[in-house]
Parts: C-alpha cells; structure tokens; sequence
C-alpha cells in the first residue's frame, strides 16, 4: 500500500542531505546522550509539578537518535498517515501501475527525502504520539549539540531545557488520554479530503512560487470549506500544545536552568533563520507559521493562567469540546468565557 513512495530510497538520501552533524569525540558523544537521558527522566517531575498533569512514567521510551534515526522515524511516521491517500489513489480508474508507478515512487521518494534531510537538520526533539502503543519521545542529540555550540549556551542547562519541552508534550499526550485519537481522527479526515492528483500538481506550483519569493506554504493548498475548517482546528490544538510547552519549559526553567532566560534570547533569534535558501525552505513547509504557533500559544496559555490560575486553565484538557478555536487562540478571554 505504500508503493507511491520509496521509502527506503526516501531515508537515504534524507540521511546523505542531513550530514552527521557536529564533530564530537566518542566520549562527550557519550556523555551528551547519558545527559539527555537524564534530563527527560528529571523532566517528569517537573512538569508535573508545575502543570498539575499526571502521566504515568515511563510509558513512552525515549530515545536519544542521531540525524538518521529521526528521518528514519519521521518517514515510518509519513508512510502510516498517508496509507488512506494511497488506497485512495490507488482505487481510482487509471491508476498508475508497473514501470510508471516505480519511476514515481522514486521521485516521490526523493522529494520527502529533501523534506526530511532539511528537516533533520533542525529538529532538536519530537514527541510522536502515533507510534504505538503510547507514542515516543526523540532528543536528536547531533541538533542540540550543534545549537547549544551556536548560542553559546551551557551544555547542561540547553540539553534540559530542550528535555523539558518535549516532555510536556508527552504529558500532554498521556495525562490527556483522548488527545491521540483526537489529533489522529483529524489529520485522517484533512488526508481523505486530498485529492491526490491535484496535490502532487499544487505542489509542483508551489514550490515555484516559493523560489520566485510569493505564494505560500504547501499546506495553503488545502482550499476547500472542509479543508479549511479542519486545518483551522488543528491549528488551534497545535498552537496551544506548542504554546503550553514552551510556557512550561521557560516557567520551570528559573528554578533549575540558571541561563533559562539568555537561552531563550538567543533561542528567539535563532528562529527567525537564516539564509535566502532557509527562508524559502520555511516558507514552503510552513515553518513560519509554525513559530507563530509557539508565539501565539504561548500567549494564550500565560493570559489564561495569569487571570484564572493553572487549575482552571486545566479545564482546556477535560475533552475535545474544550479544545481553542484557531479564533481563540487570538482571543483568549473568548475561550474563556466559553469554556469556564
């Protein structure tokens, strides 16, 4: 079912375009991945306190991957989430089949290996809520060496203030029970309203459009009313676990990271990108709007928890129904007349 992209070919060369990364010896290799592991492990609690979410421990493994692991673990990801858009296409009358559809896949296969090799170039963690059975916690050490080398930041307290994020998003994910199954029904729906031969023509233009310096992110080409609708209430959930989690991270930060507040200055800056090539990288994938969910999550989370107290922001985590519009987010006190 997964013969539209060559998935082996896919990693490959996402590896060979994402490098190894930063030089460093076996020993502080070693120590970096030790440290990062005690970081996630110290993490819980912290959150925990801070939040006053409860998750289990231990029920998604973490591990600590070099930048091969992560395009490996994100393409595994890809192919389980487009599986309905490929029995889709290949249901339909005129399907290619044969020599057509292997040269296909191949070219396929490397368009998401350029996706996942500038990607994995970036990505300094990832909680995966979809591998089961409770997802899993990434920490791509070769990343977080290399910016904590950049910002001039202190080892120990960047490699737990990136631990601390992501841990968040564990909890998020395992103190809510219901939010995988939630955010999974509502990336299947947005992929079962693709038509996929539009698409891979919409992508062809897109791209253009970003090299010319217009047009917008791959993901504007979902333009219908259904699409809109659902991307606009994905939106709203990723802005508000991005915003949560950076608002833990920073919140729990002075208590344990000395340099929390210097990391974040530079970590800002650092943000924006650099380079023509980048920004019209994150133009296309849609990373600028991406910061923007950081930012306005943020926001919405610190005005909701400065008037009503964590307790009663809480509320957000009681079922789908709670969950900020796209609108909300913006308008916290919308939310909050609504929810509480």
């Amino acid at each position: 079912m997964s013969g539209l992209v060559d998935w082996d070919f896919a990693v490959n060369l996402g590896a060979k375009v994402a490098g190894d990364g930063p030089e460093v010896s076996p020993d502080d290799a070693a120590a970096a991945v030790a440290e990062l592991r005690a970081g996630a492990d110290r993490s819980t609690g912290l959150v925990r306190e801070f939040t006053g979410l409860v998750a289990a421990e231990h029920t998604a493994p973490v591990l600590v991957v070099d930048r091969r692991g992560w395009v490996q673990a994100n393409a595994d990801g890809f192919a389980k989430i487009i599986e309905p858009m490929v029995a889709k296409l290949s249901a339909k009358k005129g399907a290619p089949s044969g020599l057509s559809l292997a040269i296909g896949s191949r070219v396929t296969g490397a368009e998401v290996g350029l996706l996942l090799g500038f990607l994995g170039t970036k990505v300094l963690g990832q909680f995966d809520p979809f591998h089961d059975p409770s997802g899993r916690l990434l920490l791509v050490a070769p990343n977080i060496v290399h910016v904590e080398r950049e910002l001039s930041a202190d080892p120990s307290d960047f490699r737990l203030w990136v631990c601390l994020h992501e841990e968040t998003h564990r909890v998020q994910f395992t103190a809510v029970p219901w939010m995988r199954d939630h955010l999974h029904s509502e990336m299947m729906a947005l992929t079962d309203s693709v038509e996929p031969t539009r698409l891979a023509e919409d992508a062809v233009r897109r791209v253009s459009e970003a090299v010319r310096g217009g047009g917008g992110s791959l993901i504007d080409m979902m333009s219908t009313p259904e699409q809109r609708a659902i991307l606009d209430r994905i939106t709203g959930v990723m802005s508000l676990l991005e915003g949560h989690a950076d608002v833990v991270m920073d919140g729990v930060g002075p208590t344990v990271i000395p340099s929390v507040d210097a990391i974040r200055a530079s970590f800002n800056e650092r943000r924006k990108g650099i380079g023509t090539l980048d920004r019209i990288l994150r133009r296309l994938l849609g990373l600028d709007a991406k910061m923007a969910q950081y930012r306005d999550g943020a926001t919405f989370v610190n005005h909701i928890v400065d008037k009503v107290g964590m307790e009663q922001f809480n509320a957000v985590w009681v079922g789908p129904e709670n969950l900020p519009s796209k609108s909300e987010i913006g308008d916290p006190d919308a939310w909050i007349t609504r929810v509480l």
